[in-house]
């Protein structure tokens, strides 16, 4: 069995504050039991968020982002309303003014968009409709291959896959990339599949092209990756059933 990509992680200098932010904005509910610093999804999303404390500030745009959608301009405009209520704000990362979609930040400077109504690209999906990433073709086809989840799109060099499931999009735009600057703070989270060695797996995602990053010494258990862009993920065994896999 292939992993499952478990959650989304997002470095945050002030983890409960920025989980806030976000279940407010997309209504996703805390994890029973834990510290609130972790939101399992009310819809088909099929990931959680994770907000890890970091003492270093954001420095410079994210690789990836959330693409949230509208079902209509009122809605589009009530979303922007809500999160520069929470403490979110406009933001510039070069978008021409004719663009319809509103970019935004979290608290923290994490980018996101609030696509227009119409959008046909995202018509199926829901709320998050993408998280849409700085990316070559080659990120495309590893992570269609190390989730085993199909192309949905694959023009020139754009990409993307998307759960048999369903749920958001993941999308990658093609070169030239952002140049990175430090850490990224937005990483994936795999689970290896159910009674999968967690060695094995590895060397399945180190054969699809992945190599290796560097050691998570606060938390064991966890194999730090990098895929063939040089985005840090990481995988972990199964520990049974999990929220939101």
């Amino acid at each position: 069995m292939t992993s499952q990509l478990l959650a989304l992680s997002i470095d945050a200098t002030a983890p409960e504050r920025l989980a806030r932010f976000w279940s407010a904005l997309l209504g996703w509910e805390p994890e029973e039991g834990g510290d609130g610093t972790v939101l399992v999804p009310g819809d088909d999303t099929g990931f959680l968020l994770r907000f890890l404390p970091t003492k270093e500030p954001k420095d410079g745009q994210n690789r990836a982002h959330f693409d949230l959608t509208s079902s209509s301009p009122d809605e589009q405009r009530r979303t922007v309303a809500r999160a520069l209520e929470l403490g979110g704000r406009h933001t510039d990362v070069g978008q021409r003014p004719e663009e319809t979609h509103v970019v935004l930040a979290d608290p923290e400077g994490n980018e996101f968009c609030v696509i227009a109504a119409g959008n046909t690209f995202l018509a199926d999906c829901g709320f998050v409709g993408a998280l849409a990433g700085d990316g070559t073709r080659e990120v495309g086809y590893f992570w269609s291959r190390a989730l085993d989840w199909p192309l949905v799109w694959d023009q020139g060099e754009e990409t993307a896959v998307r759960s048999p499931r369903g749920g958001p999009k993941l999308t990658w735009g093609g070169p030239p990339l952002m140049p990175r600057s430090g850490r990224d703070r937005v990483r994936f989270e795999l689970v290896a599949g159910e009674g999968e060695e967690l060695d094995a797996e590895v060397g399945r995602l180190l054969s699809l092209g992945a190599t290796r990053g560097r050691t998570t010494a606060a938390e064991p258990g966890w194999v730090d990756l990098l895929d063939p862009d040089g985005n840090e993920f990481r995988v972990r065994a199964d520990r049974g059933k999990q929220a939101g896999a």
